[in-house]
């Protein structure tokens, strides 16, 4: 079958549907997940997997130990995930999980303004990155002359951001 890939597009309404995470204590994941950012459990299967959730959906994050029971992180310096990226539907939502964080004392790996977008970095009990954020609208988004997106990585103004609580 020939194929012209210089033309095909993917779908515009295309989404990512959820990510499927390799972890060492299920338990421990569940807890982070769920217990400190919120998720709600969809199903388990036994002791050695978890769908979870946002708002009901099937599910957004697989946690699984098939492969990866009691074993150390992966190496930073190795290919593989670099973070999974959760969208707050709002700025206040993305207040309001940075304060949780704090109050659990949970510790951030960096935040940063994108100009298109808020964010917040942190890992996982197994130093998986997690990015909390949320998106400017589409209609403030910087634009280079050409039109393109011109995105870049200044310091988030964490005062501000917790003011709109």
């Amino acid at each position: 079958m020939d194929q012209d890939h210089s033309t095909y597009k993917i779908p515009e309404k295309t989404r990512i549907g959820h990510v499927h995470l390799k972890v060492s204590n299920l338990q421990r994941s569940i807890d982070f997940y769920c217990g400190l950012l919120g998720f709600e459990i969809t199903t388990r299967y036994g002791d050695d997997a978890a769908f979870i959730s946002a708002g009901g959906y099937h599910h957004h994050i697989g946690l699984n130990v098939w492969y990866s029971k009691n074993a150390l992180p992966a190496p930073k310096n190795l290919p593989g995930l670099f973070h999974t990226a959760i969208l707050y539907p709002d700025r206040k939502a993305l207040a309001q999980i940075y304060q949780r964080l704090m109050l659990a004392g949970h510790s951030l790996t960096g935040s940063a303004d994108h100009g298109v977008s808020e964010a917040l970095y942190l890992n996982d009990p197994d130093n998986n990155g997690v990015e909390l954020y949320w998106d400017r609208p589409v209609e403030e988004w910087p634009k280079k002359l050409d039109g393109s997106l011109d995105m870049f990585t200044e310091p988030l103004d964490e005062h501000n951001l917790l003011s709109l609580l």
